[in-house]
């Protein structure tokens, strides 16, 4: 049975964040240093976007549908904007990680800081209204999945800076 669950009908905090944190992320990775070629820079900032797809589209439809974007439990446009919105934090993950040149014996610790951090900022978005829990879910759970994906991530931070762009 899918029926739509409403929790909202107005422009509020939660479509604010989204729109602003859009502008201010953009805004940041336009105006940082260049550290990545342009194709390098659109796969780490398609990362965050691919990444945030598909586990919020994993967790957040049925059968388990463990949470709710935005306003209903429809698909709408600010959920695709939430989506893109990953792409600067995304973006910065690897940007960080790049600039403080971190030796692989601290990967772990890099990863733990920004594991504690995306909860944090998942936590505010979930009192600003644009995460809705549902069915025993919590934002620790997000904390072994922000471990896993940026896990990865420095591995294909690692490939990437192994072997760059050659042609395989």
């Amino acid at each position: 049975m899918n029926v739509i669950r409403y929790y909202d009908h107005n422009f509020n905090a939660n479509e604010w964040f989204i729109v602003i944190s859009l502008i201010v992320g953009t805004l940041v990775v336009l105006k940082l240093p260049k550290r990545f070629t342009n194709k390098t820079t659109s796969v780490y900032l398609l990362c965050g976007v691919f990444t945030g797809f598909i586990f919020d589209h994993i967790l957040s439809v049925l059968p388990v549908s463990y949470y709710d974007i935005n306003d209903n439990s429809s698909f709408q446009l600010m959920d695709f904007l939430s989506h893109v919105m990953y792409a600067p934090f995304g973006y910065l993950f690897f940007y960080i990680y790049d600039f403080l040149n971190i030796k692989p014996n601290f990967s772990l610790l890099f990863i733990l800081v920004w594991a504690f951090i995306s909860v944090g900022i998942e936590r505010f978005c979930e009192y600003i209204g644009i995460f809705h829990y549902q069915n025993g879910y919590n934002s620790y759970y997000s904390f072994a999945i922000y471990l896993v994906v940026q896990s990865v991530w420095v591995i294909f931070y690692r490939i990437i800076k192994a072997y760059g762009e050659k042609q395989f």
